[in-house]
């Protein structure tokens, strides 16, 4: 009787393994969702919802984006760091989150114990420019400028701990120069006071200069990434123009809750990697100035770690906090 019993338990055992088994296999069973910590209609949310139209092509089921602003992107990145790990709430996790540790004394998630990567989508880089009236020319222009009259110089940003602002001062800090740091509420009031000439410089986005560029209305000095642009070949970076070492990106990185299961996260990279590739994402190269990755979570895990120590001593050293 024993027996039995022994072999219906592992004979149930069995099956319960099957089953569940088989449940893992279909994943995904039904709508995948997207949160952004942004509002609608910015690049993190173009990006986002170019993702979200490829992915559903290769995962075979819909893709949606949630949006949920506020806080400086903490209120969407909490609401992913609790959900069910099971593979159908995603984050899109930027640049914000890897510099948030530094600008608040306290969040109500660990980065590193509630989510887990899953692929590093794209980097993205800003643009330096200055009025076209401006006698600044270039990077050695803009820094003789600031050293010949300290304090007069100053750039906009779109808000404390943005890589508008970090990237500011981290020319700053490796030019030794100062500028007045003037914040907007994001960068089209920037462009219009520094088109206007109430402001000197910005360190912005392709998105948000390029056909301003195109058209005359704003000078670009150069690049703010480690190597020249496809989208800018002409255009030198600032390390090459004159602060050598320089080098300030911003990102685009998928994660999940921590605790989804492996096999579902490695599904989700493979699909990220395919998506990357496909017609909507080149004309986002050139308009948004991305650089597709869309490389293995490990990878995505230690670019994230070291954008949160580079970032963390340039904001100790320059005293941000978050407003």
């Amino acid at each position: 009787m024993i027996f039995k019993l022994n072999r219906l338990f592992f004979a149930l055992a069995a099956c319960a393994l099957l089953a569940n088994g088989a449940a893992r296999a279909a994943y995904p069973a039904h709508i995948v969702k997207i949160v952004v910590p942004f509002a609608p209609g910015g690049g993190t949310d173009v990006v986002a919802r170019t993702l979200a139209q490829e992915l559903a092509k290769e995962l075979g089921v819909s893709v949606i984006i949630e949006n949920k602003p506020g806080a400086g992107t903490i209120i969407g990145t909490q609401a992913v760091a609790t959900a069910e790990p099971d593979g159908y709430t995603l984050l899109m996790g930027t640049f914000a989150n890897a510099v948030n540790p530094s600008l608040y004394a306290k969040l109500p998630y660990d980065q590193h114990r509630d989510l887990a990567p899953v692929a590093l989508i794209a980097r993205s880089f800003s643009i330096v420019v200055v009025n076209p009236k401006s006698p600044i020319n270039s990077i050695k222009d803009l820094i003789a400028a600031a050293r010949a009259e300290p304090d007069k110089l100053s750039y906009g940003t779109y808000g404390t701990g943005t890589s508008a602002h970090l990237s500011g001062e981290l020319f700053k800090h490796m030019a030794g120069v100062n500028l007045t740091t003037v914040p907007y509420k994001g960068s089209a009031p920037a462009i219009t006071d520094l088109i206007g000439g109430q402001i000197q410089v910005m360190f912005t986005t392709v998105a948000s200069a390029a056909s301003l560029i195109e058209g005359g209305q704003l000078r670009a000095l150069a690049v703010t990434s480690a190597e020249r642009s496809a989208a800018f070949p002409n255009l030198p970076t600032v390390a090459e123009a004159g602060v050598p070492g320089y080098d300030a990106e911003a990102w685009y990185g998928l994660f999940v809750p921590a605790r989804t299961p492996s096999d579902i996260i490695d599904r989700l990279n493979k699909a990220a990697a395919t998506a990357v590739k496909a017609d909507a994402f080149k004309k986002l190269s050139v308009n948004e100035g991305l650089v597709m990755v869309a490389s293995p979570p490990s990878e995505l895990d230690r670019y994230f770690r070291e954008e949160e120590e580079r970032w963390r001593k340039v904001i100790q050293d320059a005293g941000i906090k978050a407003e």
